[in-house]
């Protein structure tokens, strides 16, 4: 019995993973950024179900959606109740949608190079930041 219990619930954190990474994600975008095409590919790479929308003005977009601009870089995404801004990478996203914080949601300010989508032979070290209600941030992540 204890057997089945232990592949059931593996068999159930699969399916919960999956269904994290198949995830709708919204991505607005400018139609001239070449970099933001390469991080829906990303995304795409690790099971989202990503649709672009090309926008001529990212920053006002940005701040509709409410992400503080002092965060901002050349997209904006929503996944679920929440705001993922720049290159994050989709491993972070997987871990917001499994954890839930209270958070607007993600972002990497600017484009750092060696982030998804900014692919570099000089990546720089960089940080995921956990944007919350008040915008105030915390560092979610480091690459």
């Amino acid at each position: 019995m204890k057997l089945q219990t232990l592949i059931l619930s593996s068999v159930l954190g699969l399916m919960a993973g999956a269904a994290l990474a198949g995830a709708p994600v919204d991505v607005y975008k400018s139609p001239y950024c070449g970099c933001c095409g390469k991080w829906v590919e990303h995304m795409r790479a690790q099971g989202f179900d990503v649709k672009t929308h090309d926008v001529e003005d990212v920053p006002g977009q940005r701040k509709k959606l409410g992400m503080p601009d002092a965060y901002g870089s050349c997209h904006t995404a929503k996944v679920g109740n929440y705001l993922i801004e720049g290159h994050v990478p989709a491993a972070d996203v997987q871990r917001l949608l499994k954890e839930k914080p209270k958070a607007v949601g993600l972002a990497v300010p600017s484009m750092p190079p060696g982030s998804p989508g900014m692919e570099s032979a000089r990546p720089m070290p960089y940080e995921t930041l956990l944007v919350k209600a008040d915008g105030s941030t915390s560092v979610f992540a480091r690459h």
